[in-house]
C-alpha cells in the first residue's frame, strides 16, 4: 500500500510522475507481455486505490489518486496489444511519456488499415501476396507486393513484408 511508503516518497512520486513513463510507472520492462502489464498493474492498483489509503492526510490522498489515475491510464494503454506497440513507436519517435486512451486506438486501427492497404489496388495485391505467401511460393508473393507498393509507396508495412519475401527467396 502507499502508506508502506514515507509520506515524502508519495508526494516525490507524485511531483514526478510527468515524467515516467507507462513502463516505468508500472516497473515493466519495454515489451513486457499483456500477462506481466496486468500482474504489475493489479499490484500497483492495490498499493495506490484512494479506497486503501483513507487513513492518510488529505494531502498524501490527492497525492495517491494522482498516482491511481497515472496507473489506470498506463494500463488502459498497455493491456491491448495493438496500444501496446502503438505507445512504444510514440515513445521511440520521442512524442512523450503519455498517450491518450483514444490516441492510442486511433494510432492501433490506423495501423492495421496500413497493414491491409489503404487503397482498393493496394489491397488487392496485398490480398494476393499474402495467399502466395500462405502457399510459399515467395517470388509470386514478391512481384504483388511490389505492385501493391506502386499503389501505396509509402506503406511501411508493405516494404517490410517485400524484404521478408526476398530473403526467403535467397
Amino acid at each position: 500500500m502507499a502508506s508502506e511508503l514515507a509520506p515524502t516518497e508519495i508526494v516525490a512520486l507524485a511531483r514526478l510522475i510527468d515524467e515516467l513513463d507507462y513502463y516505468q510507472l508500472l516497473h515493466l520492462r519495454r515489451g513486457a507481455s499483456i500477462s506481466e502489464v496486468k500482474q504489475a498493474y493489479h499490484f500497483s492498483s492495490r498499493a495506490f486505490h484512494p479506497d486503501a489509503n483513507r487513513h492518510l492526510s488529505a494531502n498524501l490522498q490527492a497525492a495517491v489518486a494522482t498516482i491511481a489515475r497515472r496507473i489506470t491510464e498506463a494500463y488502459s494503454v498497455l493491456r491491448d496489444p495493438g496500444r501496446n506497440k502503438a505507445y512504444l513507436q510514440h515513445l521511440e519517435a520521442g512524442h512523450g511519456v503519455r498517450m491518450q486512451l483514444s490516441e492510442a486506438r486511433a494510432e492501433a486501427g490506423r495501423r492495421a488499415v496500413e497493414q491491409k492497404g489503404r487503397t482498393p489496388q493496394g489491397r488487392q495485391y496485398y490480398n494476393l501476396a499474402e495467399a502466395e505467401l500462405r502457399r510459399e511460393d515467395f517470388a509470386a508473393a514478391a512481384r504483388n507486393l511490389q505492385t501493391a507498393l506502386t499503389f501505396e509507396p509509402d506503406n511501411e508495412f508493405f516494404k517490410a513484408q517485400l524484404k521478408e519475401a526476398r530473403e526467403k527467396i535467397r
